[in-house]
């Protein structure tokens, strides 16, 4: 939609309508459009409301979880409708699901923004008073259909922050008739953490938030469990956790081959370039200039960290005839038998061509990749890090790779992740300058912590996750705590 259509649009609904002409002018300029498909939903119940909207084309359903976990429609909405007024006050999150029952937009204007306008606009405050009115009013019906279609429940309730479509799919196929699970797309944190109330379990993931303020507010509202669905839990404050009787549990292991064959994955794309061949053979360039790689055969390849993962990754390269270093508290015997050595950690950062971890975060692993670590290893060495963002200190990498010192990194993991990973952020600027600045190098690859990503891993932490639960529900000792 053009700047006039939109005015037009926003001059032709309450409570924009009774805006005066610069109130109008200024709300419409400051307008985006947000497309959505059919069937795929614009906000879940639970997301943060940081804006007002109003239906510029489609339809929408207005949808509403039920005690049973099941999704109730309440109404629809059609061209010209308002919504968000009623979270204008306060930073409460979104109160209904809304779903695109054909292909629409949006257009959205920001909360402060709106908030702003209605102070130099008596005319707008009026408008929007009346409108909560007749909202509160048609509230009390959508809450007697939504008790209508409500029965109570015995099932033990989940609440799973920050849920993405293609873990549902395992966790729903594998869910127990003795539980449910009410699904939130936001993810955990100090304003979100009232959506667990009257849940007994909280299943998290890698960028939750669970400080002390958090778990606090977890056990004050009735939460037991801590059920983080992944193998890291350097996010959980665990004296916290221990001190407020919330016991943790995680997934140890999880397909170990997802993860390891995700960094060969970046290493085979990093050393043969395979990721600028196919955008030059798109574009129609069939050039080899500046392709050229190099065998791994015969490379020396370290791999810190030899647990389940970087065993697999040592294997694997073995199996290309690299000679593989390895640094670990535990060396692994079957691992020596297979051509493994072991070696302290400078050797390793000296002799390797290609360097990967495999650790855990930790205080003692934080920045173990720091610049006194980069400046120790060979020229030109290729650095892999599909672990923990917190391992490698990004700042003296980047300082690296400009010297050219460091020949390449393939990270599925980055610092300060939590804010980008996961989200599609493609029509927003990218205000990590450290991040932005990693992008523009041309020997870097970075995906968004999707090296667990395959359907059997997916269904591994479904299948740990549910029976760690069930575990806890039913008093057994717990096989996969913290």
């Amino acid at each position: 939609m053009n700047d006039n259509d939109i005015r037009a649009l926003f001059a032709s609904v309450a409570p924009f309508s009774a805006s005066d002409a610069p109130t109008l002018e200024t709300l419409a300029a400051s307008a985006r459009t947000i497309a959505v498909r059919a069937d795929e939903d614009a906000f879940r119940e639970g997301d943060p409301a940081p804006f007002v909207f109003v239906v510029a084309r489609g339809a929408f359903e207005v949808r509403k979880r039920a005690e049973d976990g099941s999704d109730v429609a309440l109404r629809t909405l059609e061209v010209g409708a308002v919504g968000g007024l009623t979270n204008l006050a306060g930073d409460a999150p979104r109160s209904a699901t809304l779903r695109a029952s054909r292909d629409g937009a949006l257009l959205v204007v920001e909360k402060k923004l709106f908030v702003e306008a209605m102070r130099r606009d008596a005319a707008l405050t009026a408008a929007v008073l009346r409108a909560l009115g007749e909202k509160i009013r048609s509230k009390t019906a959508q809450v007697a259909t939504l008790i209508d279609r409500t029965r109570r429940d015995p099932r033990e309730k989940i609440v799973f922050f920050d849920a993405k479509p293609y873990e549902r799919e395992s966790f729903d196929r594998l869910l127990p008739e003795s539980l449910r699970i009410q699904y939130v797309q936001a993810k955990l944190g100090p304003t979100t953490a009232r959506l667990a109330d009257g849940f007994s379990v909280v299943c998290a993931f890698v960028n939750d938030d669970l400080s002390r303020a958090v778990l606090e507010e977890l056990a004050a509202r009735g939460v037991r469990l801590v059920a983080m669905r992944c193998a890291g839990y350097n996010n959980v404050d665990l004296s916290a956790a221990r001190e407020l009787g919330l016991s943790v549990v995680r997934v140890p292991a999880y397909s170990p081959y997802a993860v390891a064959e995700h960094t060969v994955a970046l290493l085979l794309t990093l050393v043969r370039k395979t990721h600028k061949a196919y955008a030059r053979v798109r574009e129609g360039n069939f050039s080899l200039s500046g392709l050229v790689g190099f065998d791994l055969h015969e490379k020396t390849v370290a791999v810190i960290g030899t647990g389940k993962i970087g065993a697999v990754f040592a294997t694997i390269l073995r199996g290309f005839g690299a000679r593989v270093l390895a640094f670990d508290q535990r060396e692994d015997s079957a691992l020596i038998a297979a051509g493994v050595r072991y070696a302290p950690l400078d050797v390793l950062l000296s002799e390797s061509d290609v360097l990967s971890l495999h650790v855990p975060l930790n205080p003692s692993t934080y920045h173990l990749i720091d610049r006194d670590r980069l400046a120790k290893m060979k020229r030109g060495v290729v650095l892999l890090n599909t672990s923990r963002g917190g391992l490698v200190d990004t700042a003296a990498l980047i300082d690296a790779l400009k010297s050219e010192h460091v020949g390449a990194a393939g990270l599925d993991v980055y610092e300060e992740e939590s804010e980008y990973f996961f989200q599609d952020r493609s029509d927003r600027v990218t205000t990590d300058d450290v991040l932005a600045r990693l992008m523009t190098f041309p020997n870097v690859l970075i995906t968004s912590h999707q090296a667990f990503l395959t359907r059997e891993a997916l269904e591994n932490i479904a299948e740990a996750t549910l029976s760690s639960v069930e575990e806890f529900l039913s008093a057994r000792p717990l096989t996969r705590a913290v």
